[in-house]
C-alpha cells in the first residue's frame, strides 16, 4: 500500500518525508527540487508487538509497514503540463491515498510559489489540478460510452449514466471522493483510478512555536481542519522541521523532547497510524519464540486469505484459524492456559479477521 506525499513546492513535503523515512530526501528552498519520487517503507507503530514478544520471549519482532512516496510539488497548470505536471500527476495515480501537506506557517526565509501563505487557496490549487486531470479522463470515457448507446447494449447506457454523474461533480470543481454512489456504481468508478477519488489526510505544517497547541488555537491550521471536515477528511497538525529533528534522536531522547512539548507521541507516529487507518488496513498477529509479527490485511478479509499473506500453502490447504484477542492472551498469560480455559476460538473459512487477532493457522497440503 502506497501513500503519496503531495503539496505545492516549499510547503515542507520533503522535510516531512525525511522525518517519516530517514531516507534523506533532498529538501531545498526552490521549486521542483523533487523530480523523481523518493520512496520509503515505514514501520507502523504498534504497542502490542513488544508485549507479545515479551510473553513469548521472541527472538525477532516484525511490525507492519506502509510505503510513502515523496511526489514533487505541483503548481497551477500541472494538468496542462506546467512545471513537470503530467509526470507528477502520473506518480499520484500510482498511490492508494494522499498525504496533502499544507503550509500553515509564516517564514520570510522560505519562499512561497504564490508569494503569500493561504492554506485554503493552496489546497484549492492542488485539488483543481487533480480535478482537471480527472475531467479529461472521464470525458473521454463518457464520449465513448454515450456514442455506443445506439448499439442497443444496455451496459453502455448504465456506463454513460455513471460517468455523467461523476463528470457533473468534477465540473462543479468537487473531488470525486465523497460522491454518493451505489455499490455497483462505486465498483465501476474505482476502476477508473481517478486522482480526486483517492482518500486524503491533510497535514497542516505549522511553526515550531505552535507545536503542542490545540488546532483551534492555530488560525491557519484551523482553516485546514474546517475545510477537511466538510469533505469528510482528517487533519493532522505537525511541524515537519521539528519532526525531522526528533526522528534523528535516540528513542529515549526523543521521548524527553516530546514530553517537554507536552506531546504523548510524535506527529509522525500519528500520521503513520492515521494513514494505515485511511487505507482501510488492520493487522492480525502471530507470535512465538522465533518471531512476533504484525501482518497487514484489508478490513473485511476472511481467514483463508489472511493465511495466504503468510504463505500461499496456508490458504490452499486452510483448515481453520485458532484465534484469540491479544489483550485477552496477555491477561491469561499464555496460549496454553487460554486453550485450557476454552478462550481460543476455532474459526472457519467464513470468519472475518479482526484487528488484534493473535492467530495460529491450521492447514494441510
Amino acid at each position: 500500500m502506497k501513500l503519496g506525499v503531495v503539496g505545492l513546492p516549499n510547503v515542507g513535503k520533503s522535510t516531512l518525508f525525511n522525518a517519516i523515512t530517514h531516507a534523506g530526501a533532498q529538501a531545498a528552498n526552490f521549486p521542483f527540487c523533487t523530480i523523481e519520487p523518493n520512496v520509503g517503507v515505514v514501520a507502523v507503530p504498534d504497542e502490542r508487538l513488544p508485549k507479545l514478544a515479551a510473553l513469548y520471549n521472541s527472538k525477532k519482532v516484525t511490525p507492519a509497514s506502509i510505503e510513502f512516496v515523496d511526489i514533487a510539488g505541483l503548481v497551477k497548470g500541472a494538468s496542462k503540463g506546467e512545471g513537470l505536471g503530467n509526470k507528477f500527476l502520473s506518480h499520484i495515480r500510482e498511490v492508494d491515498a494522499i498525504v496533502h501537506v499544507v503550509r500553515c506557517f509564516e517564514d520570510e526565509n522560505v519562499t512561497h510559489v504564490e508569494n503569500t501563505v493561504d492554506p485554503i487557496r493552496d489546497i484549492g490549487i492542488i485539488n483543481l489540478e487533480l480535478i482537471l486531470a480527472d475531467i479529461e479522463t472521464v470525458q473521454k470515457r463518457y464520449d465513448k460510452a454515450y456514442g455506443m448507446i445506439k448499439s442497443g447494449d444496455k451496459k453502455y447506457k448504465i456506463e454513460s449514466d455513471i460517468l455523467k454523474k461523476v463528470l457533473d461533480r468534477l465540473e462543479a470543481e468537487l473531488p470525486v471522493r465523497g460522491i454518493e454512489l451505489s455499490e455497483e456504481e462505486q465498483k465501476y468508478v474505482d476502476g477508473l483510478f481517478l486522482l480526486s477519488a483517492k482518500p486524503v489526510i491533510y497535514a497542516a505544517n505549522v511553526a515550531e512555536s505552535d507545536m503542542g497547541k490545540d488546532v483551534n488555537d492555530i488560525p491557519l491550521a484551523k482553516e485546514v481542519a474546517d475545510y477537511a471536515k466538510k469533505e469528510g477528511s482528517e487533519t493532522l497538525v505537525i511541524c515537519a522541521r521539528t519532526e525531522e529533528e526528533i526522528s534523528e534522536l535516540p528513542p529515549d531522547e526523543a521521548a524527553i523532547f516530546l514530553d517537554d512539548l507536552g506531546l504523548k507521541e510524535s506527529g509522525l507516529n500519528r500520521l503513520v497510524k492515521a494513514s494505515y487507518k485511511l487505507l482501510g488496513l488492520i493487522s492480525f498477529l502471530t507470535s512465538g519464540e522465533d518471531e512476533t509479527r504484525a501482518w497487514t490485511i484489508k478490513e473485511g478479509t476472511k481467514a483463508p486469505q489472511a493465511a495466504g499473506k503468510i504463505h500461499s500453502d496456508f490458504e490452499k490447504g486452510f483448515i481453520r484459524a485458532e484465534c484469540i484477542d491479544w489483550e485477552l492472551l496477555l491477561e491469561l498469560g499464555s496460549y496454553t492456559k487460554a486453550k485450557e480455559l476454552g478462550k481460543v476460538r476455532s474459526e472457519g473459512k467464513d470468519y472475518v479477521m479482526k484487528d488484534g487477532d493473535v492467530v495460529l493457522f491450521r492447514f494441510n497440503v
